[in-house]
């Protein structure tokens, strides 16, 4: 018996920006392959994450490999341990570049722990300081980190004016209500498809059009029909596809707000 054919990857006609995403973890793609693949179906732009301090480097190194691939510097919850001075002065250095958008990935994560919380903590309110200190958006990672991640962002409200984006939303709606009042912005990838996502999709419901991202997190949460296989930005329609079913409104005009979105986020600078 053949195998069930995948649905192609829809085609639309407003292009689209990745906003989040880690070039340099692609599992068994070329890049240049990736990039076209994603040009094909309206990627426009690629904003690929730092994470830890061996890969902020990597992050600035991808930026110049092609025009439309930008990124950020910043140290996830993970690696918070191994942030020290050495690492703040490389991020300070580079978060300056012309083709680093953002400080990021920051936040909390107490579903893993691979962290001290304490640490966690400290070192995302250091990170949110650059932000504050850079007049630069944040790209913010939480998981069941949902007080502190409110107290923390609470303790910065008035010295973010560019704000930026909780990333990969899966936290309850009290979060998502907090930080929607405080204008940030929601990003949602292909967990939005996953079967026992209602949860997710009650927050999408819930967020203002004019507040949402789209992303993948590739090569991580491959939307459906796709789950099983390494993500690619290249996915992206099929969020876009489940976020404006979600909201019922419809995918063109999904896109042409998150465009804007992303734009004033990311690409307008004071």
């Amino acid at each position: 018996m053949s195998k069930k054919k995948r649905r192609e990857i829809p085609l639309f006609q407003t292009p689209i920006i990745e906003t989040h995403c880690h070039l340099d973890y692609l599992e068994g793609e070329e890049l240049d392959s990736t990039l076209e693949k994603a040009r094909q179906v309206g990627v426009e732009r690629i904003i690929t994450i730092a994470v830890s301090p061996d890969n902020l480097a990597k992050v600035r190194t991808l930026t110049r490999h092609a025009p439309d691939i930008w990124g950020t510097q910043g140290i996830h919850p993970h690696e918070a341990e191994h942030y020290n001075a050495e690492v703040e002065a490389e991020v300070r250095e580079h978060v300056a570049d012309d083709r680093i958008l953002a400080v990021g990935e920051i936040g909390l994560d107490y579903h893993y722990d691979h962290a001290d919380r304490a640490t966690q903590r400290k070192v995302f309110e250091q990170q949110l300081q650059i932000a504050a200190d850079t007049d630069l958006p944040v790209v913010i990672h939480t998981r069941e980190a949902d007080e502190d991640t409110q107290a923390i962002l609470a303790n910065f409200s008035d010295c973010l004016p560019r704000k930026g984006v909780i990333h990969s939303f899966t936290s309850g709606m009290a979060l998502a209500e907090y930080c929607l009042g405080e204008g940030f912005m929601l990003g949602f990838n292909g967990i939005a498809t996953f079967n026992r996502a209602d949860n997710v999709r009650d927050v999408i419901a819930a967020t203002p059009v004019e507040q949402a991202l789209l992303e993948t997190d590739a090569p991580y949460l491959t939307p459906v029909p796709y789950r099983g296989r390494p993500n690619a930005p290249f996915y992206l329609p099929f969020i876009a596809e489940q976020v404006a079913a979600t909201m019922q409104i419809e995918v063109e005009e999904l896109l042409r707000q998150v465009y804007r979105n992303s734009e004033a986020l990311f690409f307008t600078r004071n």
